[in-house]
């Protein structure tokens, strides 16, 4: 039997008076890719980001691994979050300019106190060649990188604490369509390696269409169509 990796119920996400997202549910498997689809402005982000408490829900449940987390303090959600990781839509924006590629690809596992100076940097350069990049990269700042490959180092980076779930929010809407393809056929790769949980936030049915293995056709917050699922032999591979 397939383990529930994320379990929704309910979603509430308030701003104000302004109901961003309205009693939305969902589930995902260990090794699935989830979407929500929609318009810009239907609260695919603001899911994304109740699912991993940095936005905190106004209402409902997020359950992580059989874990409820919206009643958790921060201080009881630090050990659970590098399990659950984002990828930005910015390739360029979610990396410092200030540091090196392998500065930022680090910079997790300092923060969870399981970076060591002696097999470090090879763990750095294990990622980052899982990625699709030569390791030498490390030593750039990400102007100097293509947004294909910053975004690559950003999975890297996600990749550096071993998450089960990626939350993946329009990972390649800015790409230029010739880069998108193979970023996505990266994340197939990672998923059926190290059996990772996605929910891919996108706006782009075609994309959705061939990338997911369930979609969610969300409008102005709340669900309008159930989990329809990936067409036979559609995904990029």
């Amino acid at each position: 039997m397939t383990e529930t990796l994320l379990d929704v119920r309910d979603l509430v996400v308030r701003y104000g008076p302004v109901t961003a997202v309205d009693g939305v549910s969902f589930s995902l498997a260990a090794g699935e890719t989830l979407a929500l689809n929609g318009p810009s402005g239907c609260g695919k982000s603001s899911t994304a980001l109740a699912v991993l408490q940095l936005r905190r829900p106004s209402g409902g449940e997020v359950l992580f691994e059989g874990k409820e987390l919206t009643s958790l303090t921060e201080r009881e959600l630090r050990p659970l979050r590098p399990r659950m990781q984002p990828v930005f839509q910015d390739p360029y924006g979610s990396l410092s300019p200030r540091h090196r590629i392998r500065d930022a690809i680090s910079e997790p596992l300092r923060v969870q106190g399981r970076w060591h100076p002696t097999d470090g940097p090879a763990r750095v350069a294990e990622l980052l060649d899982r990625v699709g990049l030569d390791p030498a990269y490390g030593d750039r700042l990400p102007h100097e990188l293509s947004g294909g490959q910053c975004q690559r180092a950003g999975i890297a980076r996600a990749l550096a604490s071993d998450p089960r779930l990626l939350v993946l929010d329009e990972p390649v809407s800015s790409l230029d369509p010739s880069v998108r393809a193979g970023v996505l056929n990266l994340l197939a790769d990672l998923q059926d390696d190290l059996g990772l949980g996605y929910l891919f936030i996108c706006h782009d049915r075609a994309v959705v269409r061939h990338f997911a293995d369930r979609v969610i056709e969300m409008r102005d917050g709340r669900v309008t169509s159930g989990q329809r699922p990936r067409s036979p032999g559609a995904a990029p591979r």
